[in-house]
């Protein structure tokens, strides 16, 4: 995936969820997922209708608002190129405000009325287990969710629904490991988002450094910005590393109140998720002196390396198609979203079904910008599995050292050594 500001941005930033309620009813399958171009729903012989939920709004725009838009460019870079089999991509994009209850009510809309052939990257934990049911009853893809949550790797009783980005398991094993091999001795602590993001990078942590190697454990609401009692507890309890599942507005804000209290450095472990280097410094403004030292996992360049190829693809796309957007990871994460969507159609063959398109990403065989192995089969819709460690260094965030992999099991974390893919000539897959 996938970074206080002066007291008043993070404030801004970090508004709180409205609360809201949305009972619903699970309708019946708006139509089979088989048939002909003209029956499958969302697709007709020019076109492909797809849809999601964002964070456009809400505490959780910064940096992620950035990721639909991404996506929209990249297809219609394809579309200027013939689109998918003859057919060009529509992405519908709706703001969910990182409410539950609006994602509830939004997804049903883009699959009852809108006719959306699949749900692709619904951004967030909270939000989109909410409508996980609904998209299985109506037989809806429900493409690379944008979350790391091990929800999504439930192909039994979610058969539809496919993760993307590395899980929060994984993702905290690679972090411990880091950390074991890197800090030995320093004391561990853990702060993290009161979910299953929260939960699961907390148990991946203490796959690798036991429940006894956790010494302080925290939790935040994305609702409530006051985090000092959680950072004074850290302090405290002589944290010398915190590794953190947090989103951008509570990484930059978890850095600023440590500064406020003064006498409190640890190193900082944020997660993927919560560790842009862009989103940090914007959040964090004057402030953005303390990301320096940084440490984070990613699992797609870095976006300033400019000599990666995929980079100078994605800046070329950004600059055509996105109005030439501040280049960040977050364009980075969209644009490889939308690369492995366009080859998964490619895989699904010009007969468009959604049954079709389920099992060309179950055949898996996938290569793009991501540096690790995608997962996908049958049995697993975990998405990647390899990550790569990166540091802020003189306001500048680079990867270093290998590229490890490992399962959200009792698997070791080791070195995946394949070579890393290239993007075609023209920048779109091939069939």
């Amino acid at each position: 995936m996938l970074r206080i500001a002066r007291r008043g941005i993070v404030v801004a930033a970090c508004l709180a969820l409205v609360a809201a309620s949305s009972a619903c009813s699970d309708e019946a399958p708006s139509s089979s997922g088989g048939g002909t171009a003209a029956s499958v729903p969302g697709v007709t012989d020019t076109e492909i209708v797809l849809g999601t939920h964002m964070p456009l709004t809400g505490p959780a725009a910064a940096g992620y608002s950035k990721i639909s838009p991404a996506t929209k460019a990249y297809f219609e870079y394809v579309n200027a190129n013939g689109g998918v089999h003859g057919r060009k991509i529509k992405y519908l994009v709706e703001d969910d405000g990182y409410n539950p209850a609006n994602t509830q009510t939004l997804v049903r809309k883009l699959v009852l009325e809108d006719k959306v052939f699949a749900i692709l990257n619904g951004l967030g934990t909270p939000t989109h287990t909410g409508v996980l049911d609904f998209l299985k009853t109506q037989e809806v893809p429900d493409l690379f969710v944008a979350s790391g949550s091990r929800s999504w790797n439930q192909p039994e009783k979610y058969p539809t629904t496919f993760g993307f980005q590395p899980d929060y398991t994984v993702e905290g094993k690679i972090i411990a490991d880091f950390v074991k091999k890197t800090y030995p001795g320093q004391v561990v602590c853990h702060m993290g988002q009161d979910d299953d993001f929260g939960r699961d990078s907390l148990a991946g942590v203490e796959q690798v450094l036991g429940a006894d190697g956790v010494k302080e454990k925290q939790k935040y609401v994305t609702s409530n910005t006051n985090i000092t009692p959680q950072i004074q507890a850290f302090k405290a309890a002589g944290c010398q590393v915190v590794i953190s599942a947090t989103i951008p507005a509570f990484t930059a804000l978890s850095l600023g109140t440590a500064a406020k209290l003064g006498g409190f450095k640890p190193q900082w472990v944020p997660s993927s998720v919560g560790a842009d280097y862009t989103t940090l410094s914007g959040l964090l403004g004057e402030g953005k002196v303390l990301l320096e030292g940084l440490v984070a996992p990613g699992y797609l360049p870095v976006s300033t390396d400019a000599s990666n190829p995929w980079v100078q693809l994605y800046q070329k796309v950004n600059k055509e198609y996105n109005g030439d957007a501040p280049f960040d990871n977050n364009i980075m994460f969209g644009m490889t979203v939308g690369y492995l969507t366009v080859q998964a159609l490619l895989k699904a063959g010009k007969d468009l079904t959604r049954e079709g398109l389920i099992s060309a990403v179950e055949s898996g065989g996938f290569k793009n910008a991501a540096v690790g192995p995608y997962r996908y089969s049958a049995s697993d819709h975990s998405g990647i599995g390899g990550m790569q460690m990166g540091r802020v260094t003189g306001g500048v965030q680079a990867a270093f050292g290998p590229v490890v992999q490992t399962d959200d099991g009792a698997g070791p974390v080791q070195e995946y050594t394949e070579a890393p893919a290239t993007p075609t000539s023209n920048g779109i897959p091939a069939v």
